[in-house]
């Protein structure tokens, strides 16, 4: 029993668009099943422009590189490592800023003290799927001439009251990874204000070509295949009833554990409309097991959960010795990257097996 699984389409329903694959002889480069995924999705995310990549970390790299983005980034350190690796992808330092102790997203309140002459944007992560406070991270940015690139890995298809999360920002990037809401097998997209920053943004991820002998820009390989993009269009059918169960086994984890003292379930959607990617738990002092031994416990009956995200970013060899990564600027990442565990949620979980988690954690909970 697994954190996250990829809910699949049937080989009877994939076979005709693989036979369609190969009737057409195209199978990348932006051909007939990677246009109809980029105007599904468009129309089921509520944007306007998408440009979808081969992954999400290929998303991230380009998305600085399409604006320009150099010197320093403020991000957060409690994330998963692609999002500052793609700022060292583009010579870019980090500067890692703590997070806020209820949403564990970038805590708005620490940034403006974070901003240098050299801090040219701020990369939130919309941490779980849970929406950043991005009224906020938009009047800071707004106020120092800053970009915003949210990294929206785990935000597919959120709202909040004034609609699509993948909206705000100068760009969101999504990722198709196949432990994600919507999966693609691997894959992911970035959003796009308008349609010039969307052409720029295709040229980029196809080597900086225009047309076939014409290269404007030092562009990479991130393009999806027709493969994934017709996986993505059989996923996308089925992903608002995939989201729904996802959100039953939210409501079961936090009903059988709201009175388990020292469990703390994370996020409440409120207005927002959630997607339930993760579901996160902080283990704290009160509960009689520390999280690792509640980790290890679980482990043994067949419970593979993820301390995600521990360790945090910023003590990575790469990062740890820069002086924003010390420890004593991050107690509040620190704290939660010692607590959490993200219990398995996937549509397939049966209600029997929630109950069984739901159990061996009330069972622990309640030793002396």
């Amino acid at each position: 029993m697994y954190v996250t699984q990829p809910v699949l389409p049937s080989l009877e329903e994939f076979l005709p668009y693989l036979r369609e694959i190969w009737d057409s002889k195209i199978l990348t480069n932006g051909g007939p099943f990677h246009d109809r995924l980029e105007a599904a999705l468009c129309e089921y995310l509520g944007v306007e422009h998408i440009s979808l990549f081969t992954n999400c970390t290929i998303g991230l790299v380009t998305a600085l590189q399409a604006l320009g983005v150099s010197g320093e980034v403020i991000t957060t350190p409690y994330s998963f490592t692609a999002t500052a690796h793609s700022l060292l992808w583009n010579r870019i330092k980090p500067v890692f800023v703590d997070i806020d102790p209820h949403t564990l997203n970038l805590d708005p309140a620490r940034i403006e003290a974070a901003i240098t002459p050299a801090t040219s944007a701020i990369m939130p992560v919309h941490c779980y799927g849970h929406p950043c406070d991005v009224e906020a991270i938009e009047k800071i940015a707004r106020a120092h001439g800053l970009k915003v690139i949210y990294d929206a890995a785990h935000a597919f298809g959120v709202q909040l009251h004034s609609g699509s999360l993948l909206k705000h920002g100068d760009l969101s990037v999504l990722s198709f990874h196949a432990t994600k809401v919507f999966n693609t097998f691997e894959g992911g997209a970035i959003v796009s204000p308008d349609a010039q920053t969307k052409r720029h943004i295709d040229q980029l991820k196809n080597f900086g070509f225009v047309d076939e002998v014409t290269v404007v820009t030092p562009g990479i390989n991130g393009k999806m295949s027709e493969f994934n993009a017709a996986l993505g269009l059989l996923q996308l059918r089925d992903v608002d009833q995939a989201i729904a169960r996802r959100g039953e086994i939210d409501a079961r984890y936090r009903k059988g554990l709201r009175a388990v003292k020292g469990i703390h379930c994370i996020g409440n959607a409120g207005e927002r409309i959630a997607n339930h990617a993760y579901f996160p738990i902080l283990v704290r002092s009160e509960y009689p097991l520390a999280r690792d031994e509640l980790y290890a416990m679980l482990q043994a009956n067949d419970i593979h959960t993820r301390r995600y995200f521990y360790p945090l970013v910023s003590s990575f060899e790469m990062y740890h010795e820069l002086p924003s990564a010390q420890p004593s600027g991050l107690p509040v990442a620190h704290k939660a990257a010692e607590e959490v565990i993200c219990l398995p949620i996937y549509p397939a979980l049966s209600n029997a097996d929630v109950d069984r988690i739901v159990a061996l954690l009330q069972q622990a909970g309640s030793r002396s």
